[in-house]
């Protein structure tokens, strides 16, 4: 079964640009295929990792549920929606040369993601023993955890800006992760964006009185902020970066 890496944090805090970080390591070390899980409605990983997506879960649901009340239906004569959906299913994951990305998406208008959380759940599942690795960005809440929409956990990073809030958040994460009896073999925190790498001694206050296993510091850097700003995929900043390179130094020593 796929070692299940999971990625957490409020919004705002860059776990998708690490996230993204993250997966290019595992490829550059040969661990791949690495299959990459966008969980965020408002999905953007696929920008991280330069690739464009045709199709997530979520444009399928509603191509299929157009399907039903139209007459211009697309699914071909003598085949089941169910067929047909699993097909179009396989659509949803976009291929490259060392990692693969499903991205969950939404749906259209109101109502909430329970459908295409569970269509998340049951790609997830369906692919487990395909892959060695998932790498799941997760919502900036804690549904995808919650609900047990992750079939197993193997690693959990917690990612968190320079702020108490942000590490309370994270906080609130890991108890949940817990409380869900979920048992990954890994929980440990990121602090990201921290002004020339360091902590104050009020941050380090607040990881001791949540409990959270530091894993490492990831200084703020102007080059992420350029090649966000540029459409350039944050991936692939020079190995040199201070940004990825203080992330391969955690991700060395989480010895996946």
């Amino acid at each position: 079964m796929a070692h299940v890496i999971a990625v957490a944090g409020k919004g705002g805090v860059g776990k998708t640009t690490l996230c993204g970080m993250l997966i290019q390591y595992l490829c550059d070390q040969g661990k791949g295929p690495v299959l990459a899980v966008d969980a965020d409605a408002n999905s953007n990983l696929n920008e991280v990792l330069g690739v464009k997506v045709e199709t997530t879960l979520g444009d399928v649901r509603e191509e299929i549920a157009r399907a039903e009340m139209s007459k211009d239906n697309p699914i071909p004569l003598g085949m089941s929606k169910a067929d047909y959906a699993e097909i179009r299913f396989e659509d949803a994951l976009t291929e490259d040369k060392d990692f693969d990305l499903l991205v969950m998406g939404r749906t259209q208008g109101k109502g909430c993601y329970c459908f295409v959380n569970g269509l998340l759940q049951s790609q997830l599942t369906k692919y487990q023993n395909n892959y060695p690795y998932f790498v799941v960005d997760n919502e900036a809440g804690m549904e995808h955890i919650s609900r047990g929409v992750l079939p197993t956990m193997q690693t959990a990073i917690l990612v968190s800006d320079c702020s108490r809030r942000g590490v309370q958040a994270v906080g609130r994460i890991a108890k949940l992760i817990e409380e869900c009896d979920m048992k990954p073999r890994t929980v440990g925190l990121i602090i990201n964006r921290a002004p020339k790498g360091e902590l104050n001694d009020g941050i380090k206050e607040e990881i001791q009185i949540q409990g959270l296993n530091l894993l490492g510091v990831v200084p703020q850097d102007e080059m992420v902020y350029e090649y966000d700003c540029q459409g350039r995929p944050t991936a692939s900043l020079p190995e040199d970066n201070p940004v990825k390179a203080a992330l391969k130094a955690i991700a060395d020593k989480l010895d996946l």
